[in-house]
């Protein structure tokens, strides 16, 4: 009999070891279930919040292809523009010389045009040394 209350001892204590076990085992598992809810919880807004912040860049980055497209069209504009500047001034460089010329022959004819109609008698004025045949004096 004391063999029998020995194995009753034994055996009350070890289902009391269980039952403590198994209370602390639910506990936790409670405790692990709230903690990922939370995290769940917690993840959930931070995918939400990290999705707009992504539509928002997403809708900047569009911003800024638009206005890099519009601001290189306006720059090969101004380029066009500056090339045209360009051509026009070495036009001018180039004959410059030769328009000088044009104008003093001009402003020359007319002065002596206004000569003429002054009075003043050119008919015998000799304006540049001729030579005989071509030859050089």
């Amino acid at each position: 009999i004391a063999m029998i209350d020995l194995l009753i001892k034994d055996l009350e204590k070890e289902l009391t070891e269980a039952e403590t076990e198994e209370k602390e085992a639910q506990a936790d598992y409670e405790t692990m279930m709230k903690e990922s809810a939370d995290k769940r919880t917690a993840d959930s807004a931070l995918l939400t919040e990290k999705s707009s912040t992504k539509a928002d860049v997403g809708s900047e980055l569009e911003e800024h292809k638009e206005h890099a497209a519009s601001a290189g069209k306006e720059l090969m504009a101004t380029m066009k523009y500056i090339a045209s500047l360009h051509a026009e001034c070495d036009w001018l460089l180039q004959y410059h010389d030769v328009r000088k010329e044009a104008r003093t022959g001009e402003i020359d004819s007319l002065v002596k045009a206004k000569a003429v109609l002054s009075g003043a008698d050119y008919s015998l004025v000799q304006t540049k040394a001729h030579s005989f045949l071509g030859r050089s004096p």
